[in-house]
């Protein structure tokens, strides 16, 4: 039997990044074969059916789309329609079960009954409120049809029907936060023989307690709710309440800090797991690519955890510092002194103010990576004053075409020249391998009221200076809107920090990981040059900071990869050579 890649949306020659099975493994329906990852989201592809494992026709950095061959099963489960040989094709296996993916769910149909919508999985988005319902009670709507709208501080999402029906009831409003697994309306999808069997539209779970019929989904859970605690057959109007409550702990039965949680590099299957498991996400080393987080980096978490309870060994003291996420123990083996607390209000009035979900975000990155990264800052000057003056005369002669350019994209193009002539600040670090890259994706941060966001211009070796002035203008205006997608923010091999329009003369920025070096320019200035000791002249001065990563590059070449920027910052006429 062929066990091919299911329905995934609009998602094509998405990379393998870990393979669950090998030949010869048993599995049961919905077992999670191989996990992928695109640019937007991780997805698993599970078992339509249950089986053993013949041969597996896929490896790690293999690229699938929709109809690739996965493996070969033999045998088969009695709930599995398909005979053995057979082709699973992309609908039957998603009526069989639903792909953990961000993607619009599969246009299916339930069984006779009702089937209530939950939110999918949205990524690390939590609590984002409603901006919009599309449907009424009485709407008919087909699979994929927008039922809700949900705006973040980084993106507005849409939240499709996974199946056709009618709505039966509307169970939340605009304004409310939703999360994912949120129930959020009733659709009626036949008209039942008998009694109405509600069925979670996600997982394919009967909610009345019942056994779930043919062709649904079997040995789905519900996600969590927002709340952390699992939802049960009382969460549902129509539910008889008998069915069992979720196996996996509650986040707050378990410990586990779910903004570390969210914020840690998983995927749909290592996730589930972790709270079958009651495991900490945010407290397990990865070993996977980029330090992603593996089912056995979780069972070994486990075992370790166990040990360490048995033998009555202490686990070390976490510090957590403000507004991270993470511990002080996370990935890097730190035994540090609990974080101080504090009674600030007996000392005068005092106000609280909740972070915004992008400095959430944000100060988790950075925290992970100003610890696991070996961070060294040189620091150099250039001289733009014929840059400038450039720079102001092309903006006389672009003013009707209403571009206005700033030094910022000349600092791009000087970028990745400077990156062409040094490669490894063009890498990453994969384990014991240094991943050159042959393509040249320049972000920049952009200071927005809501926090730091960095969009990405891509081929920015393969745009001019307009476009990319017109690229970076939308990309900051989308950026302070709350507008951006993700894939306007991944794939940047190197970044550039500007604080022109503030001040400061040299800082540290922190290195974007996966990325080895990050540059720093602040406000320029006027600064007397001379060449000789003797005559001086008033140049106009760009402080420029260097980030790098003591792993891959060492001093010598830091100093050089600045000194040959600086020199194009000087004569753009180098950039030909």
């Amino acid at each position: 039997m062929e066990v091919k890649v299911p329905d995934i949306g609009d998602f094509k020659d998405v990379p393998v990044i870990e393979v669950f099975v090998k030949p010869g493994d048993a599995v049961k329906p919905e077992d999670p074969l191989v996990s992928l990852e695109s640019d937007k989201a991780t997805m698993d592809v599970p078992a339509p059916v249950g089986g053993v494992v013949k041969e597996v026709k896929v490896k790690v950095g293999d690229l699938l789309s929709e109809g690739s061959l996965i493996a070969l099963f033999e045998g088969g489960s009695a709930s599995a329609s398909a005979a053995p040989g057979a082709t699973v094709s992309p609908t039957a296996s998603a009526q069989a079960v639903k792909p953990s993916v961000v993607a619009p769910p599969s246009p299916v149909s339930a069984p006779a009954g009702t089937a209530e919508v939950r939110v999918p999985d949205i990524g690390d988005f939590k609590d984002i409120p409603i901006i919009e319902i599309f449907v009424n009670v009485g709407d008919t709507v087909k699979p994929e049809d927008p039922l809700v709208s949900l705006e973040s501080d980084k993106a507005t999402m849409d939240v499709p029907a996974p199946l056709g029906g009618t709505v039966q009831k509307i169970l939340v409003k605009v304004g409310d936060t939703v999360s994912e697994g949120t129930p959020i309306m009733v659709l009626g999808t036949a008209a039942a023989s008998g009694a109405p069997t509600t069925r979670d539209a996600v997982s394919g779970r009967d909610l009345s307690g019942g056994a779930a019929s043919p062709g649904a989904a079997s040995g789905g859970t519900a996600p969590a709710a927002a709340s952390g605690g699992a939802a049960s057959a009382a969460d549902v109007p129509a539910a008889s309440g008998s069915g069992p409550a979720s196996s996996g702990p509650s986040a707050a039965g378990s410990g586990i800090d779910e903004a570390a949680f969210a914020v840690a590099y998983a995927g749909p299957a290592v996730r589930k797991l972790a709270r079958e498991l009651g495991v900490d996400l945010g407290k397990v080393p990865g070993t996977g690519q980029y330090g992603r987080i593996t089912l056995d980096d979780v069972r070994t978490f486990t075992q370790s955890s166990a040990s360490d309870a048995s033998t009555g060994a202490a686990p070390p003291s976490t510090a957590k510092a403000p507004g991270t996420g993470t511990t002080g123990t996370t990935g890097a083996g730190l035994d540090l002194l609990p974080w101080p607390k504090v009674d600030f209000a007996k000392f005068g009035p005092v106000e609280r103010k909740d972070l915004s979900r992008i400095k959430k975000i944000s100060a988790a990155n950075l925290h992970r990576n100003w610890v696991l990264i070996p961070h060294v800052t040189t620091h150099d000057e250039a001289d733009i004053t014929d840059l400038e003056a450039f720079r102001v005369q092309m903006n006389k002669e672009l003013e009707k075409s209403g571009v206005k350019v700033s030094m910022l994209p000349f600092m791009v193009k000087a970028a990745v020249a400077t990156l062409k002539q040094f490669p490894e600040f063009n890498a990453s670090l994969d384990g014991d391998q240094l991943v050159m890259k042959n393509y040249w994706h320049i972000g920049f941060a952009a200071d927005t009221p809501n926090g730091l966001m960095v969009p990405v211009i891509r081929d920015a070796d393969r745009k001019s200076i307009p476009e990319i002035t017109k690229e970076m203008n939308e990309l900051a205006r989308l950026a302070r809107e709350g507008k951006l997608k993700p894939d306007q923010m991944q794939g940047g091999t190197f970044t550039i920090s500007s604080l022109g329009g503030i001040g400061g003369i040299y800082f540290t920025p922190i290195i974007n990981a996966p990325e080895v070096a990050i540059m720093g320019v602040c406000k320029s200035y006027w600064k007397q040059h001379s060449s000789d000791g003797k005559t001086s002249s008033w140049r106009l001065t760009l402080p420029l900071s260097l980030s790098w990563d003591h792993r891959v590059i060492d001093g010598a070449a830091a100093a050089r990869f600045n000194v040959h920027f600086a020199k194009l910052l000087a004569d753009m006429r180098r950039l030909m050579f």
